[in-house]
């Protein structure tokens, strides 16, 4: 496995998993995985299904709690100050829970309410993430109404209500036809420009898309941490590597 990169002029690092294990009895989901995601970088975190991606990133955001090792976010310990990392981080999980009544407006407003906003920035908060995450056309319509790619997109907005700093997301173009790829691959490049990404894919088309870095989990263990550039520098399709990378030996 490559050590972690540090690009040049690289910002802090703002997340970051030392250590990290989650132990079920005597099944690891995974086993000692650490790396680091600086200011301003899209990592893709890719894996085949069950290696390990999903517990990894509950680690990170402080929905379970580790084994052993530390998870950070913005430099605090979400076993130990998980509010306050919280308040920096935008988490959304694999079919994310919504309420199919609400409707977009109306479930911003009950997230806004959970986060604390309150008065014109509100309403400001609100009206920015529908013009973001191009919801204007369906505000109105209940949720349960929408076609997937509008429901992602929803979450996506509930997910950058409160500005964070760090976006973890897991799996976010799974189960989406290929306009609706598309549209979600646009708004992850735009959010990147100024926000740190991390992203849980088993789409190789992911990598190229959006990500400057990739991190390869299988079987609970991190096999690689690079840039792209570097895994296929000897010519072979990232398919390859990734095969080589997290295949199972006979």
């Amino acid at each position: 496995m490559s050590s972690s990169p540090t690009p040049d002029g690289a910002g802090p690092a703002m997340i970051e998993a030392l250590g990290l294990s989650k132990f079920y009895g005597d099944f690891a989901a995974i086993r000692d995985v650490t790396f680091k995601v600086h200011q301003g970088q899209v990592v893709a975190f890719l894996g085949p299904n069950g290696a390990g991606k999903s517990t990894t990133m509950k680690l990170l955001t402080g929905y379970l709690a580790p084994s052993a090792g530390v998870a950070k976010i913005a430099g605090h310990d979400m076993a130990s100050d998980r509010l306050e990392g919280a308040k920096r981080l935008g988490y959304l999980p694999e079919n994310g829970p919504l309420y199919p009544d609400m409707t977009p407006r109306g479930l911003l407003e009950f997230f806004a309410d959970a986060r604390g906003l309150s008065g014109h920035h509100k309403h400001e908060r609100i009206e920015a993430v529908i013009d973001q995450c191009a919801l204007g056309a369906v505000i109105g319509k209940a949720i349960g109404k929408l076609s997937k790619g509008y429901r992602q997109r929803v979450g996506m907005a509930q997910v950058l209500l409160h500005e964070p700093d760090v976006l973890i997301l897991d799996e976010p173009t799974a189960g989406l036809d290929p306009n609706q790829i598309r549209e979600v691959r646009e708004t992850i490049r735009r959010l990147g420009q100024d926000k740190t990404i991390l992203l849980s894919t088993h789409i190789l088309q992911e990598v190229d898309a959006m990500a400057d870095r990739v991190l390869f989990i299988d079987e609970g263990t991190l096999r690689y941490d690079g840039t792209p550039a570097d895994l296929t520098r000897d010519g072979k399709p990232l398919d390859v590597h990734f095969h080589e990378l997290t295949a199972s030996e006979a």
